[in-house]
């Protein structure tokens, strides 16, 4: 009975640091990126159309990068409000 083969290691050369922020910064659907944001699509669109997003188009698909899509949370992220208290003002006498 024949053994079965091991697997042996890749015989691709390793990944440079540029593959690998590349294979990390995947590129999104529409669709995919307004899942992310939640939203619908037509808000994703909207933001393509304004160019108020960078995106990258394939032919006639658009997609836009995780790394786009996660600068504009930041940028749109409003801090919270630091609550400040009113004066204790005594009532007229």
């Amino acid at each position: 009975m024949p053994r079965p083969a091991i697997p042996h290691a890749s015989t691709q050369p390793p990944r440079t640091a540029k593959e690998v922020t590349l294979t990390a910064d995947c590129l999104l659907t529409v669709d995919e990126a307004a899942e992310r944001l939640g939203t619908g699509v037509r808000f994703v669109r909207r933001l393509v159309a304004e160019r108020r997003i960078a995106f990258v188009k394939v032919g006639r698909h658009v997609r836009v990068s995780r790394s786009v899509l996660d600068a504009f949370i930041e940028a749109n992220t409003v801090q919270p409000a630091v609550r400040r208290t009113r004066a204790h003002y005594g009532r007229a006498a």
